[in-house]
Formats: C-alpha cells, structure tokens, sequence
C-alpha cells in the first residue's frame, strides 16, 4: 500500500490524482491533518488516516501496513525538520516500509536558496535511516510566479529581484505525475533532479503577461531588500517576505534553472509551457 502524506494539500491531491491512473484506490492510502477535509478520498475508497506533522505519535498508526511512503515537505518553515524527522522516524520502526520517496528542492546540496537548508538536512536523516528511498528534488512551480499574474496585470508591472536569473518552472501537475511515476517504478532513482524543459526569466515573464492579456506589464527589478520590503508592504509576513525576496535573488546566481530534462523524461512527455499555465492563471 502507497501512503501519501499531506493528501489534502495542492500537490498531494494531484499526486492522489496521478496515482489513481496507476493503481487502485485500495492501495492507497492518504495521511491528512483534518480527516473532515478529507471525505472526497474517502469517496473514492481511498483509506484515510488522521496524522499531523506536529504529533509523532500518530505516525504509528498511519504507517501501519504501508510499503511506500510519500513524504510531502511540510509547509510550515523552519519547523520543517523536526515534522520530517517524525515521519521518517515512524517509518523506520514500521517493518514495512519499502521505499521512502521525498519532495525536496532542486539540487538541494549546493542550492543558494535558504530554503534549501531544510530539504537538505531532511535529505541527510533519510539517508542515514537505512530506508530505500528517492529523493525529488523538484524545481519552482510555475504557479509560484503566474499565482500574481492579475496583479501584475492591474499595475502593469512584475517585481522581483532575480535580475535575469533563468527559472527552469513546471506546474504542480507535472511534479505530481513524477511522484506517481516514482511510488510505481520497480526500481527507482535515488535522486532525480526535476525541472521545467524550458526556462524564462521574469522579464520574459512579463513579456508573456502583456502577450496575453493585451496590456502592457513590465518588469521591475528591485534589490533583494527592496523586493523583501515591497512583499511586507502589500501584507507578507516578514519571515515568508524574506524567503520569497531571497529565493528570488537565489535564482539570479542559477538556482531554479535546469536543463537536465529529467522530469519529461520521467513522466513521458514535455513539461507544461508557461504559456499555457499563466492561460489559465489569467482566466
């Protein structure tokens, strides 16, 4: 039985979603935090188990009979390694699991980005568990940068502070299909670097929008403190406003770009354009 974790979120119904066209629903099971949340998978025959990325215990009971184990990197910054640590912990005492499969960050053990100290640190307690795992190493979503594209539109301009950094993008979708693909191989990679086929930078970003939505936008590059400022100033946390700024500036060294193909090549076909999820972020 495959077990996603964070079932309930964006990627972990997408994941669901790729698994079902792959397996039947009785060989999956889902770990969500709300299982209230959670009655469409249980619609589908899906087993739903109640467990929290704060509650170590309840990993006990979640795992139980589970062969392979998809860990979906907790949201909660900063807390990050402590939630992971629980889950493989839980893992390791189960018997049964035969493969750990983890979402972690583009080439997460040189990455430039600050959020790349967890995923690699995570990386690590997996390695040293004993456990047979893949670790995927996804890339940005697109959707982290076309979420803001009717803002963009509005004022007719895309700020960031990544200069002409390259974003090697993919959409949830496409990540999803790969963890399927993975939680449903033989014998899979230890590590798969996964990436966008294509790459753009924000200007080019930009230039899509004004293509698409028939107004001009612009973009705007800012200093990584300017861009952190600007993020506070329209309502972000600090904490989060620092992260985005920094991502951003991370980019312009390279570290959201990618031409290793590995993500086509592992779903079976090209990974969605820009184009064609700013189309529908614009809709």
């Amino acid at each position: 039985m495959i077990l996603v974790t964070g079932a309930t979120g964006q990627l972990g119904q997408l994941v669901i979603q790729s698994l079902l066209k792959k397996v039947p629903a009785s060989e999956i099971a889902a770990a969500v935090r709300n299982v209230q949340k959670a009655q469409n998978l249980k619609d589908l025959g899906i087993q739903v188990r109640e467990a929290d990325y704060n509650n170590p215990e309840a990993w006990t009971a979640a795992l139980k009979g589970i062969q392979k184990v998809l860990l979906i990197s907790g949201s909660e910054v900063g807390s990050r390694i402590q939630q992971h640590k629980a889950v493989i912990d839980a893992a390791k005492k189960a018997g049964t699991v035969e493969l750990l499969v983890y979402t972690s960050l583009l080439r997460a053990d040189t990455s430039p980005l600050v959020l790349g100290q967890e995923h690699k640190e995570t990386e690590k307690m997996i390695q040293a568990s004993g456990l047979r795992y893949s670790l995927l190493r996804n890339g940005w979503y697109t959707e982290n940068y076309v979420g803001s594209a009717k803002s963009a539109v509005e004022h007719g301009a895309v700020l960031g502070a990544a200069q002409d950094g390259r974003i090697a993008s993919a959409s949830r979708e496409d990540y999803a299909e790969a963890a399927a693909q993975v939680l449903t191989l033989q014998n899979p990679k230890a590590v798969y670097e996964l990436a966008g086929d294509t790459s753009y930078s924000l200007k080019e970003l930009a230039a899509e929008i004004s293509k698409q939505s028939g107004k001009e936008v612009k973009y705007n590059n800012l200093s990584e403190a300017d861009y952190k400022a600007f993020l506070i100033q329209v309502g972000l946390p600090e904490g989060f406003a620092g992260i985005l700024a920094q991502s951003d500036s991370a980019a312009a060294q390279g570290g959201l770009y990618d031409e290793s193909h590995e993500l086509s090549q592992l779903i079976g076909r090209k990974t969605t354009p820009l184009a064609v999820t700013l189309a529908a972020a614009l809709k």
